[in-house]
């Protein structure tokens, strides 16, 4: 987010405005009150006496729920202020506003208050690529109301804008001639409606999302304080854990968000701004870290994604059969098709990954009713991998672009144009086969085949995956291993040449399990070395390769989501203290962002800075960030569902303390664990150090 910005949201639909309170939206800032991927308000402020206010501090109350302590004037006028005003705000599917005025002085105070709006309806994607609008925008004043539109054909957009006080109403906002009585107070509850109409002329979102439409703030209230109430409760000697964990939780009730397509089950939001809605990806990945705590989330994240799985070809949007989506969106350049998310299918690693999740969520709750209800869509994601998944025709997954104009260049996790490179900074061409990807496409072969064998009742299917796994492991360990440099390259080019650059990556093929046991520890050994070990966490590439970059987006930063994994994976293999090494430095860097983790953040080595420096851009909240102090919990416990019961076996540093984490949800009914730090990070350091 953009220093000194002030969001508050409620799944895709959030506010993002200055410290003031205001909204003043240059076309490229991803400020304004937006709701399913559209900007519904561009413009909002506030003076009084035509003086804008100044901000003497923000109440962060709740997700949804801000309030902003103001005077008129500039900071010098701040000591002698007579007039001080407060504006609390919420969103719950609309945005409300409450304007209070407070007159200190001995004498009543006749004043202009005046809120200027406007409306320039851009699409999410118009702000970070600038574009003219094709439709007409109007403006005009109802009797009681202000209502800003924009229609373009079938899409048809406005927001409503209307005021509990009477109000001289214009088409640029309203105002207000008040007098404040001494020692008095006026106030006003501002009402804004965001309204998608359609062809009936009713919001189309009313009769979709239901109960989760426009929720009044009692209500959001009361649904945070049970979602909080029926995760684990943790209890630990650690003050940033506890605080980062409590955050987290927050923040996963904040990107709780209804599709149109779900019929009122809510999926997590990959981030705001940029990122306010489903990704398939970011979705499983989120599912996956916050099971153990928030079963839900994952079952309708199944759920969404088997309903819009991939059933023909369309080079436009990336579908293929079988195929699982990257992203969907609902604003206008997609209503258009000049963008092809409605919904887009531009990812290699989500198909996989969803038979990884219904294998993990069963795991986990016991659910064989919906494993068997996606038996189909489990078996097509599984045949998408051998058929579409390999370009080449040589077992491994590739990807190459259908859309050669809107689509992505790189459909791994890592999507940013110089992601992917050799270790002397070349990109390689395409179709490329990251080596992530490789270790999905095991994964899921191997908890398909358990599927197969224990749910569906097909041994022969499931003989059949495990020989697939089998071969697959072979090869990649002998085709994707760098001899010079042991550890495994980044992906193979098209003409089946490593490239070669010592990525983050390698953390997730562990935790993918395709790694031979024998190549495991130059893994483990590299992941906390001090060219990918930052001192914070693991760096996305190494330092010292071609394109390294410590703020480069996916060529230096540090992701707390990928680290998770890596922890996740290193456990697996038995590296405890390499595992609680990352998570002690995830988990320590979570301090500096008040216990809510970025997207990412600078690559830099801990002995340069106090505190990790921050990524410009960076989403916050990102789902898979949320979850990543969650699956960190998990590891660290040593969380593992074994049958019907719950195995914990826990493996935390000194510095951790005592962790206790209570009511644990599962197959099982409901279990504690409870762990102390054992292992001596610092002694360990000294120790690899000589």
């Amino acid at each position: 987010m953009t220093e000194g910005m002030v969001s508050i949201l409620d799944g895709n639909t959030f506010v993002v405005s200055d410290s003031q309170g205001d909204i003043d939206a240059s076309p490229a800032a991803p400020t304004g009150l937006f709701s399913f991927d559209t900007r519904f308000l561009s413009k909002w402020q506030l003076t009084i006496n035509g003086e804008r206010l100044s901000s003497l501090s923000v109440d962060d109350l709740q997700y949804f729920e801000a309030r902003f302590f103001l005077v008129p004037g500039e900071p010098t006028h701040y000591v002698d202020a007579e007039l001080s005003v407060i504006r609390q705000r919420w969103v719950g599917g609309s945005f409300d506003e409450e304007i209070t005025i407070l007159n200190h002085a001995q004498e009543p105070m006749e004043l202009t208050v005046r809120l200027e709006a406007g409306a320039d309806f851009a699409d999410l994607f118009e702000i970070k690529d600038v574009r003219n609008k094709v439709g007409k925008h109007y403006a005009h004043v109802d009797r009681d109301c202000l209502r800003l539109g924009y229609q373009r054909e079938s899409f048809h957009r406005e927001t409503i804008i209307s005021s509990s006080e009477p109000a001289r109403i214009d088409e640029h906002g309203l105002a207000f001639q008040i007098v404040v009585e001494p020692h008095g107070q006026w106030v006003t509850h501002i009402k804004v409606k965001t309204t998608a109409i359609g062809p009936d002329g009713r919001d189309l979102r009313e009769g979709l999302l239901g109960q989760h439409f426009d929720r009044p703030k009692p209500e959001m209230r009361r649904d945070l304080d049970e979602w909080i109430a029926r995760a684990p409760r943790l209890a630990c000697d650690c003050e940033p854990l506890a605080s980062t964990y409590k955050r987290s939780l927050v923040d996963l009730a904040a990107l709780r968000y209804t599709p149109l397509s779900l019929g009122g089950q809510s999926v997590p939001a990959a981030g705001v701004p940029w990122f306010a809605t489903m990704f398939g990806r970011d979705s499983i990945f989120t599912s996956l870290q916050t099971l153990p705590f928030a079963p839900e989330l994952a079952s309708a994240t199944l759920k969404l994604l088997a309903a819009l799985q991939g059933s023909k070809l369309d080079d436009f949007r990336d579908e293929e059969p079988g195929k699982i989506l990257h992203e969907i969106r609902y604003g206008e350049s997609s209503a258009f098709e000049e963008q092809p998310h409605t919904p887009y299918f531009g990812a290699a690693d989500s198909t996989p990954l969803f038979v990884v999740l219904l294998d993990e969520y069963e795991r986990w709750t016991g659910d064989v009713k919906l494993v068997r209800a996606l038996e189909s869509e489990a078996r097509r994601a599984l045949h998408w991998i051998d058929t579409y998944g390999d370009l080449l025709g040589n077992g491994y997954v590739w990807y190459e672009r259908r859309n050669t104009d809107t689509g992505l260049e790189n459909q791994c996790w890592k999507d940013s144009w110089d992601s992917i490179c050799y270790r002397d900074g070349r990109l390689p061409g395409f179709p490329r086969a990251t080596c992530e990807l490789q270790g999905y496409a095991y994964d899921a072969k191997v908890r398909g085949a358990r599927l197969a064998r224990q749910v569906w009742k097909d041994p022969a299917y499931a003989d059949q995956l495990e020989r697939e796994a089998a071969d697959l492991k072979r090869r990649f360990n002998r085709d994707f291993w760098v001899a010079d440099g042991e550890y495994f390259a980044l992906a193979l080019d098209p003409e089946g040449g490593q490239v070669d650059a010592l990525s983050s990556n390698i953390g997730h093929l562990l935790w993918s399990g395709i790694v031979d046991v024998g190549k495991a520890k130059k893994l483990a050994k590299h992941l906390v070395s001090p060219r990918m070990f930052s001192g914070w966490g693991v760096r996305t590439l190494a330092e010292g390769e071609g394109r390294f970059n410590p703020i480069g987006y996916h060529v230096g930063t540090v992701w707390p989501f990928d680290n998770s994994f890596i922890a996740w994976g290193l456990r697996r293999y038995g590296f405890l203290e390499e595992s609680a090494r990352i998570a002690d430095g995830i988990i320590n860097a979570a301090q500096y962002f008040n216990g809510r983790l970025p997207e990412a953040f600078g690559g830099y080595d801990r002995a340069l800075t106090k505190y990790p420096v921050e990524y410009p851009t960076s989403c916050s909240p990102q789902a898979w960030s949320t979850g990543a102090t969650l699956l960190l919990l998990r590891t660290l416990l040593g969380l593992e569902p074994q049958g019907e019961h719950l195995v914990v076996d826990p493996a935390l540093p000194i510095s951790l303390g005592r962790i206790e984490l209570l009511d644990i949800p599962g197959r099982w009914g409901h279990i504690d664990a409870f762990g102390r730090g054992r292992i001596d990070l610092n002694r360990t350091s000294r120790r690899q150090s000589a």
